[in-house]
């Protein structure tokens, strides 16, 4: 009898996206053929060089297409021939709003045979995760500019702070923190500067807390967060922050991991009413695109986070398993970890792994 089939929507985007997504692909494929699972994939060319061609990052049903699927593979966005902010907003934020993936998942672990930054640490000191609100908050998209141009301009970018916004989000951090060993959640605040936006965040956060007797939860001042992911990071487990801070924190997490190559990012949408999106978060790296030494471990290990969303938390283990296999050899490592092996190489030894 068949086994599953899933539709993935798969967008290689620019850059090394397009190097390190059919390396991914090429392991989740042969993690499913083995689990008797159908990934069938439609590949969109989006992106910078579709813009440079039509004048648009996405064709104009790119929502109404990606809507079928079960799940989106995305492997980045951005070059220097096109503003950051016309490649964002025209592509991975609509994405993200329309689809309400809420949650931004980026987990920052210290893999075993990753050499670390910080001295003296071991992977069992960094073992975090970020739990990331994804649809409103500072990136919501509110505001304008006026006499561009002139010594007056003025810029007003406005944050959107809703409680249902926040408190599904919280209540998200709060049950992963309950699944993990350690059951701990710091939540990212500025309410001492931010008396609006952040005071409300605090708010909603003291009054879930009792919801959840079982975890223990800690607020901090963003920058003094920052300062304990660096100093104490053997302290924090479960974070959960708004759409700007959980975007500084999480490529803290990654740079205290070893690498931005190793790192994945999940956008959730937990209710499963639309698409959710799978992306490693490296960006798209322009400065070495096109050589084949692009670090693949993070867009897999997105893609076991994908299997994981689908169901199958069995497969994201043997994947996730595998990475750690390869990584703890230190037989294997791309320019990145400090060796000279490809793109192609890590695949290789991650499938071998498998």
């Amino acid at each position: 009898m068949a086994g599953p089939r899933y539709r993935i929507a798969v967008i290689p985007g620019d850059g090394i996206g397009q190097e390190v997504t059919p390396a991914a692909l090429d392991v989740l494929g042969v993690v499913a053929r083995r689990a008797g699972l159908t990934l069938e994939t439609v590949e969109h060319p989006w992106g910078c060089d579709y813009y440079r061609e039509t004048g648009r990052m996405m064709a104009p049903d790119a929502l109404e297409r990606l809507r079928e699927a079960d799940a989106i593979y995305l492997g980045a966005i951005g070059h220097p021939s096109v503003p950051d902010h016309v490649s964002v907003w025209e592509l991975i934020l609509p994405i993200r709003q329309r689809f309400e993936q809420y949650v931004n998942l980026r987990p920052m672990r210290l893999l075993p045979g990753v050499s670390c930054p910080l001295a003296g640490r071991g992977p069992a000191d960094i073992d975090m995760v970020c739990v990331r609100e994804n649809s409103e908050g500072e990136y919501a998209g509110v505001g304008g500019r006026v006499h561009r141009g002139t010594p007056h301009e003025v810029a007003e970018q406005t944050g959107v702070f809703t409680r249902a916004g926040i408190e599904r989000v919280v209540r998200y951090a709060f049950r992963l923190a309950q699944s993990r060993p350690r059951r701990m959640l710091a939540s990212a605040t500025k309410s001492n500067a931010l008396q609006h936006s952040m005071v409300l965040w605090d708010e909603v956060v003291e009054q879930l807390a009792p919801e959840y007797p079982d975890v223990a939860v800690r607020k901090y001042h963003v920058d003094a967060l920052a300062a304990r992911m660096v100093t104490h990071p053997q302290t924090l487990d479960v974070m959960v922050a708004s759409n700007l801070f959980g975007d500084i924190l999480t490529d803290l997490g990654a740079a205290v991991s070893g690498s931005l190559g190793v790192a994945p990012g999940a956008n959730l949408n937990p209710e499963r009413a639309h698409p959710s999106m799978f992306e490693p978060i490296h960006g798209s790296a322009p400065d070495i695109a096109g050589k084949g030494i692009a670090n693949p471990v993070g867009a897999i290990w997105a893609g076991a986070l994908m299997l994981d969303h689908l169901g199958h938390r069995d497969l994201h283990d043997r994947v996730v398993g595998a990475i750690e296999q390869v990584l703890s050899a230190a037989v294997v490592r791309t320019p990145d970890l400090g060796g000279t092996a490809t793109t192609r190489d890590m695949m290789q030894a991650i499938v071998a792994a498998v």
